[in-house]
């Protein structure tokens, strides 16, 4: 039988990289239904708004979606897309694997770490408002027990079903007393639950320059939502930057994959977006999906196409090398090319 999959191309260059993790899907032979619904920029000059009810509808129906890249507007216009699709299907874990890959321009090697965020509160939100325009505005972080508990708990069911051995929670109790002091407090609470799973808390900014100085030291980290969302660019930047990290939403019965990277809109249509992030999400979808082998076959043609280093990219070839970089469809040819022969 089929899956059906909503597929949300995105704006920027999220058509073209989602095009190429839809190419690589239909290679591996899995049969894929796709439903495709269109969210943002474009979107929201002819709906006015640049997430449709029938978007939402299609991913509640389906149970999975593949998404690219949305743009959000910096200080203007709507919050996010991303933020509105969490909290309407209340995908309150965000997770980013960050593991190293050969042939990435990268100052570690070994890196495998797993980035969990909470992905429904805390001030990442945007619960905002003005208190005296112009002058003073002020921000609402929420942190609750419920949220807390679930998103601490997941973490070490994904470290037990994954073979993991340590999850550390990161905070910033010692200032934010009762907010992340209630983070803090649950998550130790849950640790209880799973002795044969390490369990540690470090301070966020701590934990920031330990992940720079010894990222081999550490394993699965739980965060809430503003701190996930900066960690784990960190962990993308110690394994060669955001076009090689995936990511997938998560919540009851209902996923969502799209890659780590953001829309890039001075590059739309300019075949220059590197596809690895968005065709690795597309394995996590798989990975969800039940497809373990194709995910597998998947992840090895990119570590071979980015291993080989002969059609890449700009952003994986050196500096003095970028003349010989590929763009987006044949990086994509590649890959399909060492699927192949998989």
């Amino acid at each position: 039988m089929a899956h059906r999959v909503t597929l949300i191309p995105g704006d920027g260059v999220g058509p073209e990289v989602a095009l190429a993790a839809q190419r690589a899907v239909e290679v591996t032979g899995v049969k894929i239904e796709w439903e495709v619904q269109r969210a943002g920029t474009e979107v929201m000059a002819q709906e006015g708004t640049p997430l449709p009810d029938q978007v939402l509808e299609s991913i509640k129906r389906n149970k999975v979606a593949l998404k690219g890249p949305i743009t959000t507007p910096i200080g203007v216009g709507f919050r996010s897309v991303n933020v509105a699709l969490r909290k309407a299907l209340d995908l309150y874990v965000n997770l980013r694997p960050a593991r190293t890959i050969p042939g990435v321009p990268s100052r570690y090697e070994g890196v495998d770490l797993v980035i969990v965020r909470e992905n429904t509160e805390d001030l990442y939100v945007g619960r905002e408002r003005q208190v005296i325009p112009g002058e003073v505005a002020e921000a609402i972080k929420v942190i609750t027990r419920q949220g807390s508990q679930r998103i601490v708990r997941f973490a070490f069911e994904y470290a037990r079903s994954n073979g993991r051995k340590k999850v550390t929670a990161v905070h910033k109790a010692n200032v934010l007393k009762l907010t992340d002091g209630l983070f803090l407090h649950v998550a130790r609470e849950v640790a209880q639950g799973y002795p044969d799973i390490g369990f540690e808390d470090l301070i966020v900014d701590n934990m920031c320059m330990q992940l720079v100085l010894n990222p081999d030291l550490y394993d699965i980290l739980v965060m809430p939502n503003l701190y996930g969302d900066i960690v784990s660019d960190l962990a993308a930047g110690l394994v060669g930057g955001l076009g090689v990290m995936p990511g997938a939403n998560l919540g009851q019965g209902v996923a969502v994959f799209e890659p780590a990277h953001g829309s890039v809109p001075q590059f739309a249509g300019q075949n220059k977006a590197n596809p690895a992030a968005m065709i690795l999400s597309a394995a996590l979808m798989l990975r969800h999906l039940g497809e373990v082998e194709a995910a597998q076959r998947v992840e090895k043609a990119v570590a071979a196409t980015i291993s080989e280093g002969k059609h890449v990219t700009g952003d994986l070839k050196p500096r003095n090398r970028q003349s010989e970089a590929v763009g987006t469809a044949e990086m994509t040819d590649a890959i399909i090319g060492h699927l192949g022969k998989g």
